[in-house]
């Protein structure tokens, strides 16, 4: 069982390349990370170090706007549904604490976020 929670850009790190290590390897989202991202893994992570650690540590080190290259992904409530699994059991395999807790309340409101509003976009896509 952790002991300790998320306080370093250590654990930051820890954390993304735990959770992605996992992400790529799943038979759901896995392909649609990969076939995404390609051989930008090393970008996209630091991008995730820069992004969680702005989030949960308020060290603002990451700009811009995470939801647009996540616009036309070929997803459903499934797919973020899969992501949310892997990342909570991901932090709760790794860290305890009140911002290992943030962290999962971050990402289910991202994930939630992220759905309605690609399905949104999808929509009114299929109207025009």
């Amino acid at each position: 069982m952790p002991t300790h929670d998320i306080t370093t850009l250590d654990d930051i790190k820890l954390l993304v390349n735990t959770f992605y290590d996992k992400v790529q390897q799943d038979p759901l989202i896995g392909p649609v990370f990969n076939d995404k991202i390609r051989d930008r893994w090393p970008e996209h992570l630091e991008k995730m170090y820069r992004f969680w650690q702005t989030i949960l540590l308020e060290v603002h080190t990451y700009s811009g706007s995470p939801f647009p290259p996540h616009k036309h992904l070929p997803v459903e409530k499934e797919h973020f549904n899969r992501w949310m699994e892997i990342f909570t059991a991901t932090v709760d395999h790794l860290f305890a604490g009140a911002i290992a807790d943030e962290a999962k309340l971050r990402a289910f409101n991202m994930a939630e976020m992220f759905f309605y509003k690609i399905d949104y976009f999808r929509n009114m896509h299929n109207k025009e």
